[in-house]
């Protein structure tokens, strides 16, 4: 742990060093993947050593794999062996080496390089194989219409803004970033048409880093002091369930799972800063002429914490992770595309069996949630008293729903977990299951635009919103014009 905080708050340095004498437009885009590669595998070899070579042996085989396969099948290919290689190097971890523990965790930033190279491969496959008329509209403004050099894939993968704590980004964007391609203004006219123009400078993110940062600071602060005070484990301490009433245990439970989420907004919050400290992020502008740095964000704090709904936790908590499970298995699924987004999401996570009773539990939870929304919010929501009434009442329920689910994902055992459920009597589970009996589900058809729980409601409403607001988008395809990108852009978003 402290050879992470230590290399993030180097890489932090790097990336203002980065920004300020190897700006694009002071050096060519080689030079600029070939400092980013080079110092993101300084950076993991000092924090994980020699394993750190696993990086580049999945970054490489999977390269390898998609020259030699073609863009018809790579994608499956690239899939199967990038998840195949993680899950393996997780089982060595925990079952071999150190069960439990967190010490050398090298597959932490393996499973941020198992998103890019999935992610990447489906696009170069939407974009070099596929019909551009049988591509969604966020799929055919994500699509990679060149096969990229080994170069530019190393960079992508393990470059030292991203390597230790990601988060996630689009192959497009981050090639843009690093070719410092012009920043587009982008204006919805009064018929319709986009008018297009460029700025000559790139916006500052030293207020955007500033902040982060000092929420980062008051995690950290939070995780050292309160933190270690609440421990999740109490909530199966046998003197504590045999003495605490109902109310206390609940309540108990609610705060020592909040108390546990601090560690993730100062991990989450400071790789986000290092991004932007490097240029890196920007999404545009406010209604107020504010630039707004979340293009990457992996969460919202205020959002998670006030959550009325478990939908609404989840589009706010590991933001780019949702998208990538949106992208790689929910929007391409043939069945039960929840399911098969949850196993998925369990099996990226790890291996540890306190995983797979979260997301399973998760499952129960999002369509009992949607369900219970879909039959009766809408009989709160006339009066404003009301709603606000439902809001408290759902905010509750939110955040009980959101403690109990994730309880195996933090004791991470099984038999902890059960002991757990078992001494709540599996109240959630049966409730779940008994409002799926009283209630209808809803179908959602694919390719309408009510997608499931992966797709984040404030992504569709602040893109919307940033489009009408003279937002800032920068070009990301080299191989069509510069019109094109932004109509492009513009469908997806709207979708």
């Amino acid at each position: 742990q402290v050879n992470f905080v230590v290399c993030q708050l180097f890489a932090l340095l790097a990336a203002i060093w980065f920004r300020t004498y190897l700006h694009s437009s002071k050096t060519s885009p080689f030079i600029r993947h070939v400092v980013a590669t080079l110092l993101g595998l300084y950076l993991a070899l000092f924090c994980f050593g020699w394993y750190a070579l696993h990086f580049v042996i999945q970054s490489g085989i999977s390269y390898y794999i998609m020259i030699i396969i073609g863009v018809e099948n790579m994608h499956k290919y690239c899939f199967i062996f990038a998840l195949g290689y993680l899950t393996v190097c997780q089982i060595t971890r925990v079952y071999i080496f150190d069960y439990g523990q967190y010490s050398a965790d090298f597959s932490g930033p393996m499973m941020i390089i198992t998103q890019k190279i999935t992610s990447l491969a489906f696009e170069i496959h939407d974009g070099m194989f596929r019909k551009n008329e049988d591509l969604t509209p966020s799929q055919r403004c994500l699509a990679v219409r060149r096969m990229p050099s080994l170069l530019e894939y190393l960079s992508y993968n393990c470059n030292f803004m991203g390597i230790l704590a990601g988060p996630l980004c689009s192959y497009k964007d981050y090639i843009t970033f690093i070719e410092g391609r012009s920043y587009q203004l982008q204006q919805s006219e009064a018929n319709g048409k986009e008018d297009t123009k460029y700025e000559q400078t790139d916006p500052s993110p030293n207020i955007a880093v500033a902040q982060k940062l000092l929420i980062c600071g008051l995690s950290l602060l939070f995780h050292m002091t309160i933190t270690k005070t609440l421990p999740v484990e109490y909530n199966i301490d046998d003197n504590f369930r045999a003495t605490a009433s109902w109310p206390v245990r609940f309540f108990y439970l609610y705060v020592s799972l909040m108390a546990a989420r601090p560690k993730y907004y100062f991990a989450w919050t400071l790789a986000d800063a290092i991004n932007n400290a490097a240029g890196f992020g920007f999404r545009g502008y406010d209604k107020n002429g504010v630039t707004r740095w979340d293009l990457i964000s992996n969460l919202r704090i205020q959002q998670i914490e006030f959550s009325t709904s478990f939908k609404m936790f989840l589009d706010n908590w590991n933001i780019q992770t949702a998208l990538w499970l949106k992208r790689v298995c929910y929007e391409r699924a043939t069945f039960s595309p929840t399911i098969q987004t949850f196993i998925l999401s369990a099996i990226w996570h790890g291996v540890y069996p306190g995983y797979y009773l979260t997301f399973l539990t998760g499952v129960l939870m999002t369509l009992a949630a949607r369900a219970i929304r879909n039959n009766i919010r809408h009989y709160f929501v006339e009066s404003p008293t009301v709603k606000l009434c439902y809001d408290i009442v759902t905010w509750m329920a939110t955040q009980a729903a959101i403690s109990y689910t994730v309880v195996p994902f933090v004791l991470l055992s099984v038999k902890p977990s059960f002991t757990f459920y078992s001494s709540c009597y599996f109240c959630l589970h049966i409730a779940s299951i008994l409002v799926l009996l009283v209630f209808p589900l809803k179908r959602t058809q694919k390719g309408s635009r009510k997608h499931e729980s992966v797709q984040p409601v404030w992504s569709r409403k602040l893109e919307e919103e940033s489009l009408l607001q003279k937002n800032n988008y920068s070009t990301t395809n080299n191989s069509f014009s510069q019109k094109q990108e932004i109509t492009c852009r513009y469908q997806a978003l709207k979708q």
